[in-house]
């Protein structure tokens, strides 16, 4: 009898493949991202080091008062905003993009397209 792999399983699977060769430096820090059914959260992360240099997130306090009648890809969009805003002021322009294993689509490409508009490169 076959049994059906836990989809968060497949997407951990999926993430260390990816992170085999995606690292974070001081010139270039990585950018994680991580999806939960309700909320999305955003990283700066120099794997150097082990630092986080910048952190978002929709419960963030920041944005408390800008997410109420949002659909979750705008949030996310927003979320994405506010880490290339916060990694700006620490002094990152360019990153590399980390996915958190999840397919660039929907909540994950508004956070990628929110950190772009914010000034991020990658």
């Amino acid at each position: 009898m076959l049994k059906k792999q836990d989809k968060n399983t497949v997407r951990k699977n999926r993430h260390w493949r990816q992170r085999k060769t995606l690292i974070g430096t001081g010139e270039r820090p990585r950018l994680n991202v991580y999806r939960s059914t309700n909320h999305i959260y955003a990283q700066v992360i120099n794997d150097e080091t082990g630092n986080t240099l910048a952190a978002a997130s929709t419960l963030d306090a920041a944005l408390k008062g800008k997410l109420a009648g949002l659909k979750k890809q705008e949030q996310a969009k927003l979320v994405g905003k506010l880490i290339g805003e916060r990694a700006k002021e620490k002094g990152v322009s360019k990153v590399v993009f980390d996915r958190g294993g999840y397919l660039y689509t929907g909540r994950v490409e508004a956070v990628a397209q929110g950190a772009r508009e914010a000034g991020l490169d990658f």
